[in-house]
């Protein structure tokens, strides 16, 4: 008997895609309301990243792997990506922090150029022989990386604000935190994207 399309792994991917426009605009239309414009932002990425982390264990642990699955999983982990990180850069700058924008800018590259080369790898070497190679520890590690990271990044300014006016205020007054998390998000999408070149390019023939 045939699968359905709308199993529950692919309900979590459609749900991730969902929620990454509402995260969006709470980040953006919330930022008059206190702590909870940075409560509320990485509470929403937060269940977005969940969904992401779910989908794919149940789709392989149930077998449930479809090819609308196939198809949804990938486009709502680029979609959850790609817009998380413009939209945080965006946010830093609304809130006046310049140096932390120009900073976190090169992060976003990073993060986006490995996207785009690790998918355009996955998409020719399978074209061509069918051939995926499975996530490396490397990249489950960017992944949890870019994840905890980005949350400690919503929740930096409102940790500013709780721990106003104690030894601890210094840290998040220079957002040496944040600094911290962009740092390691860094390396570690840097380091996963080589991992994965190095595990694609035996399959790549430069004169064909």
């Amino acid at each position: 008997m045939k699968k359905s399309s709308m199993n529950l792994p692919n309900t979590l991917s459609i749900i991730r895609c969902l929620l990454v426009p509402v995260f969006v605009a709470a980040l953006l239309f919330m930022r008059e309301l206190g702590v909870w414009a940075y409560i509320v932002p990485a509470i929403i990425y937060g269940i977005t990243a969940l969904t992401d982390m779910l989908d794919g264990k149940i789709a392989r642990k149930h077998n449930l792997v479809t090819d609308f699955g196939k198809f949804i999983d990938p486009l709502a982990d680029k979609f959850m990506v790609i817009s998380s990180m413009i939209s945080i850069l965006v946010w830093m700058m609304l809130r006046g922090e310049q140096t932390l924008a120009l900073v976190f800018v090169w992060v976003v590259l990073v993060i986006l150029l490995r996207e785009l080369g690790v998918t355009s790898l996955r998409l020719v070497v399978a074209g061509k022989s069918g051939i995926v190679v499975a996530a490396s520890m490397l990249g489950k590690i960017k992944t949890v990386s870019q994840m905890v990271g980005t949350v400690i990044l919503l929740l930096d300014p409102a940790l500013e604000m709780v721990f106003a006016n104690t030894a601890a205020s210094v840290i998040f007054e220079k957002n040496i935190l944040s600094y911290v998390c962009m740092a390691i998000m860094a390396f570690t999408t840097l380091f996963s994207g080589i991992d994965y070149l190095k595990a694609y390019m035996p399959y790549i023939d430069s004169n064909k």
